[in-house]
């Protein structure tokens, strides 16, 4: 072969190793670019909370199907893995780091236990991975335990308190006995409300505490009628809640006191008989508002979910969904998973009042990462023989009425350059 030749022939093989290597380039940037967004679900499917993990777990699915209907996020598919927390803090934090370490994910949505968000945003921090706190309310949450990856989407005991507690301590008496779940969120939220109580002029005579896990409050109860307070200013959730409404109802006590339950989630009393909702008690959402958008998001829910018992969602459900969807738009907004300018998004998020089917904008207070909301105020629904219609709402706070300014004070986020870079 002729050197002509031979330098021709080693070209042309050096062109097709090129081409080659460019097509496989190509072909491997293509498939990085495919690769999925995985969000870890840190809710419970057992413990005090089991209900509630399930239904804030349709939420944040509703929201991703919605988004992987039209293609994903930044042109990926969203998957997810869900790992039981148990409502338990240990279990929260290692199923935190499972999640990271082990199944890579890239974002953590989910709580509603408080102990079981704070273990799960030390992790979340410590690997710089973003983590949306949906339905735990311990002011805590956005207070001394916040952190410059959570966000917090619930109003909290605080807010809730502040709507509540003057109303009815000027229409009812000023002596308070208040019931409380012996642990974090119990103690934060009963720690505010007897502030507010006392700025008002009323009197915390005894603070009752009850273990988690509690279904007979007889012992309680007792203690409730002996002293014969104005106002019974309960912190209780999940199940026990049910087996103490139950049981004040099956007494006849729902009357003889005015009720206070700090927050009211959905999953805590959907199927009870109305007495057994006695008192005013907070939420953030109800699918009875007369709102735009709100009878299309209840028909979207039940196309979704034909088969669940819960015919309508909830304030829990509501919780998961505003915060898986405000994830995936800022992610479109930052065009990067990049954590830092993800989080710069999620900080300056504000939602018209019309888009979040509430009666105020919502929006991100960037000093506590806390949703600065709506809060309303609710009884029983006693007028309607509709067994979902529950709840009648008496009043509606805006955010700036209930800000929790404690919070603000006590809130000292990590700086975001001391943040971990993460980039899933």
């Amino acid at each position: 072969m002729s050197t002509k030749l031979k330098h021709r022939s080693i070209l042309n093989r050096a062109l097709l190793a090129g081409t080659a290597i460019a097509g496989l380039a190509m072909g491997m940037s293509q498939t990085l670019a495919a690769d999925p967004i995985v969000i870890g679900l840190t809710s419970d499917s057992s413990g005090q909370y089991a209900n509630s993990g399930a239904s804030d777990r349709r939420g944040m699915l509703m929201a991703i199907d919605e988004f992987n209907a039209k293609g994903g996020v930044l042109g990926r598919k969203i998957e997810t893995v869900h790992i039981d927390t148990e409502t338990t803090p240990a279990t929260g934090s290692r199923v935190a780091e499972r999640m990271i370490s082990r199944d890579k994910v890239g974002y953590l949505i989910g709580a509603v236990s408080s102990g079981v968000a704070n273990a799960i945003s030390q992790v979340a921090q410590k690997h710089g991975v973003i983590y949306l706190n949906t339905n735990s309310s311990s002011p805590t949450e956005s207070g001394a335990n916040c952190h410059r990856v959570k966000f917090v989407w619930d109003g909290n005991g605080a807010n809730f308190a502040k709507a509540a507690v003057k109303n009815t301590i000027a229409s009812y008496g000023k002596n308070v006995i208040q019931v409380t779940n012996d642990y974090g969120w119990g103690h934060d939220t009963s720690a505010a409300t007897k502030a507010l109580i006392e700025t008002y002029g009323g009197q915390v005579s005894e603070d009752i505490l009850v273990p988690q896990g509690t279904r007979d409050f007889t012992a309680v109860l007792l203690k409730i009628q002996q002293a014969k307070p104005d106002i019974v200013a309960a912190a209780v959730g999940g199940d026990d809640l049910k087996a103490l409404r139950s049981q004040v109802a099956e007494l006849g006590m729902g009357q003889d006191y005015a009720w206070i339950n700090n927050q009211q989630d959905w999953p805590d009393v959907y199927g009870l008989p109305k007495e057994n909702l006695f008192g005013v008690f907070g939420t953030t959402w109800y699918y009875g508002l007369d709102l735009p958008g709100v009878d299309e998001f209840v028909a979207q829910y039940q196309e979704a979910y034909p088969d669940t018992q819960m015919r309508v969602p909830g304030n829990v459900f509501y919780n998961g969904y505003w915060a898986t969807r405000s994830l995936l738009e800022a992610i479109e907004a930052a065009g990067t998973t990049n954590n830092h300018e993800v989080i710069k998004k999620l900080e300056q998020l504000r939602i018209p009042a019309d888009v979040r089917m509430q009666h105020d904008d919502a929006y991100m207070n960037p000093n506590t990462h806390q949703m600065q909301q709506t809060v309303y105020l609710a009884t029983a629904n006693t007028g309607s023989d509709d067994k979902d219609d529950l709840f009648t709402i008496v009043s509606h706070s805006t955010p700036e009425d209930v800000a929790d300014t404690d919070a603000d004070a006590s809130c000292k986020l990590e700086l975001l350059e001391d943040t971990p870079v993460n980039q899933p």
